[in-house]
């Protein structure tokens, strides 16, 4: 689908004309034009970008063909931008959507092959207000950079959640075996979030330096925000990253000191059977004339020293707090 607004003299004059009437629109001075191709077919593919604008080859094949990483390429009349928007959900963690620029002097041509609620929003928002003034075809390219910027702020709060939830669970008795996929899968999700935010941040900074002849002045400021707050979001991703490592290490521990507390409790309980089992190897032996044995008080005697040599024990361990 092709959805086109045409501005003149930076007001709207003009919504989805055909795409044959773009070339004359496009010669046309004070006229600014956005193109937004959703889901193209070929045939609007090959329309729009070869025919109507006809942007180098190489540019349309890697619009065509989905790139992993951003990318900045300068022409000599327009600068092709590939930039990747976020979908977050806790069982599919991040997905991205790639999202191709073509920004010109008095056009933006936006190619994406799924639906993008940032460029959606921006649509809308320039539809219903007819009167807004529009200056330059910058404006649209950053109304939907910021849009796609303020797509991580509901995910940042979720992994913020997801974050506490597991400092409380480190702290109560959880279990290894629940903890450990937990641990693993945050970390993976913040790895994620970073790889995607840093190369994004580093193309944002690129633009923002106020070199290219395509992005006006007073757009500058607002491309340098932009750059903060991708900034600002990996070094989040980082930090929460880091306070997740040391989240698990309070857990390793805090399991290694129960673990040494329920040894010294073995420990001391194998230390109070001291008196039972030297009183019982010595009566235990075999001899033929064993005088404690045909004594009289024998049994008596030797049940007292049990006892009191056991508790002589747990007086001493209590004293030295091993127990």
């Amino acid at each position: 689908m092709v959805t086109t607004l045409v501005y003149k003299d930076n007001k709207l004059v003009a919504q989805n004309p055909p795409i044959e009437s773009l070339v004359t629109l496009r010669a046309e001075p004070g006229v600014i034009l956005w193109v937004d191709l959703s889901e193209p077919t070929p045939a609007e593919t090959q329309q729009v970008l070869e025919t109507t604008f006809a942007f180098h080859p190489l540019a349309i094949e890697d619009c065509v063909i989905d790139s992993p990483f951003p990318k900045l390429e300068e022409f000599d009349d327009y600068f092709y931008l590939v930039m990747h928007a976020v979908d977050y959900t806790r069982t599919e963690s991040f997905t991205t959507t790639e999202l191709d620029f073509f920004l010109g002097k008095n056009f933006l041509v936006t190619f994406h092959k799924k639906p993008l609620r940032p460029v959606q929003a921006v649509q809308e928002r320039y539809q219903k207000s007819s009167s807004t003034l529009v200056r330059g075809p910058d404006r649209f390219a950053h109304v939907i950079l910021d849009l796609m910027v303020e797509a991580y702020k509901p995910a940042l709060d979720d992994l913020r959640d997801e974050l506490e939830s597991l400092e409380e669970a480190v702290l109560k008795d959880i279990s290894a075996d629940e903890l450990f996929p937990r641990v693993i899968a945050l970390r993976k999700t913040f790895s994620a979030l970073r790889q995607i935010v840093r190369p994004q941040r580093e193309i944002v900074t690129t633009l923002s330096d106020g070199k290219s002849r395509l992005i006006r002045t007073v757009m500058v400021p607002y491309l340098r925000d932009l750059a903060e707050d991708l900034s600002r979001i990996e070094t989040q991703a980082s930090a929460w990253a880091e306070q997740l490592i040391l989240s698990f290490r309070v857990y390793l521990n805090k399991s290694s000191h129960e673990a040494n507390d329920g040894i010294r409790v073995l420990t001391g309980i194998t230390a109070l059977t001291i008196p039972v089992l030297l009183l019982s190897g010595w009566f235990g032996m075999n001899f033929s004339h064993m005088h404690e044995l045909e004594w009289k008080y024998g049994y008596v005697a030797a049940t007292a020293l049990v006892l009191t040599g056991t508790l002589g024990m747990l007086r001493f361990m209590r004293k030295r707090k091993w127990l």
